[in-house]
């Protein structure tokens, strides 16, 4: 029995052939992308008008010794809006505190966070637009006065007490701006949107990434993983790695063309970076749906998606590359999608964009 039991494979190693990273793994992936993240605003590619309004604006507050204006930065997920709230602090020479809207969810949390911040200090607060509203209101005054004001006590002995802050520059980051309030958003003196990233400037990113890596690639390599990455850096340096994975294992350590395109079909990652709930996504408008209209609650369930995920993750990039119209009655699928799917589209107008 005990050899029977010596024979079993372990769990973590059912895992793997699963699919499954253990916790080692996890925690190995997260600090190879934490290597790879630029520490400077001269090493962070792409993103150049963006940068050069960044490089402006540090170098008047660093020259005035006074702290940054507060910054929003928004966009879709993974083109670097933590990463350069970090790179702000580094440039600026100050810390860097981190948090998230859902996390703050008191006053008296927001005030721990904010009475232990060190003058010109960096706070970063990801998905901004979670914050609660009453959170909100105690923020106004910390973002106008570096002033807090507090309720002690309740009922008629209830007073109010105000806090003097140490002046810091707030970073907030959201991926949908659109649900910021007007007057939150008016107190970020410098707003920017981060655009998606062209083919040669992810090449160049992933070129950077495979050198701290210390992957062996080939610029043809490169420009295999860069394009189908979505415009996306945090895919980009994802699929990287799991392309050296491959590499390794069966091409010697060398990520060509060829490689990289077998490794990236390994993953069913298609030639415009497409996974399988992309290309169901489309099959389900293209075929179950015959082109749309369909709403995206209806989409998300025929799927067996959040809609949330569908809206904020999968559909930016595929309405970018025109497969998908969103209309005011729902989501409508393209020419392109057909075409891209081998289906014959419809003669009905709604798929000619």
């Amino acid at each position: 029995m005990s050899q029977n039991k010596d024979k079993e494979p372990k769990e973590s190693e059912n895992n793997t052939k699963k699919g499954i990273l253990s916790p080692e793994a996890l925690d190995q992936e997260k600090n190879q992308e934490a290597t790879t993240r630029p520490k400077k605003l001269a090493e962070f590619l792409g993103q150049t008008e963006l940068k050069n309004k960044l490089s402006i604006f540090i170098e008047a507050a660093r020259n005035r010794g006074e702290s940054l204006d507060h910054v929003l930065f928004h966009g879709h997920p993974g083109l670097g809006k933590t990463t350069l709230a970090q790179i702000l602090a580094n440039e600026l020479g100050v810390a860097f505190r981190a948090t998230s809207g859902p996390v703050i969810e008191r006053a008296g949390d927001l005030a721990a966070i904010l009475t232990n911040l060190s003058p010109k200090e960096v706070l970063f607060i990801d998905e901004i637009h979670r914050l609660s509203p009453s959170i909100e209101e105690y923020l106004y005054p910390a973002m106008e006065d570096f002033k807090l004001d507090l309720m002690l006590g309740q009922g008629p002995g209830a007073r109010s007490v105000r806090l003097d802050l140490a002046p810091f520059t707030l970073v907030g980051a959201t991926t949908r701006a659109g649900l910021l309030t007007p007057p939150l958003r008016e107190r970020f003196g410098i707003l920017q949107r981060l655009e998606f990233y062209r083919p040669d400037e992810l090449a160049l990113i992933v070129q950077r990434a495979s050198t701290i890596l210390g992957a062996k690639t080939t610029p043809e390599g490169v420009a295999e993983i860069a394009r189908r990455s979505r415009g996306t850096p945090r895919i980009a340096g994802r699929l990287l790695r799991r392309v050296r994975d491959f590499a390794e294992v069966k091409a010697q350590g060398l990520i060509d063309q060829k490689t990289a395109g077998e490794a990236l079909a390994m993953l069913d990652i298609d030639d415009y970076g497409l996974d399988n709930l992309d290309r169901r996504i489309l099959y389900t408008i293209c075929e179950r749906f015959s082109g749309g209209p369909v709403g995206l609650e209806t989409l998300a369930t025929a799927v067996g998606e959040e809609a949330e995920t569908i809206l904020e993750v999968y559909e930016p990039f595929m309405i970018q590359e025109g497969f998908i119209h969103r209309s005011p009655r729902g989501r409508l699928a393209t020419a392109k999608a057909y075409e891209h799917l081998g289906l014959v589209p419809p003669k009905a107008p709604n798929t000619l964009f």
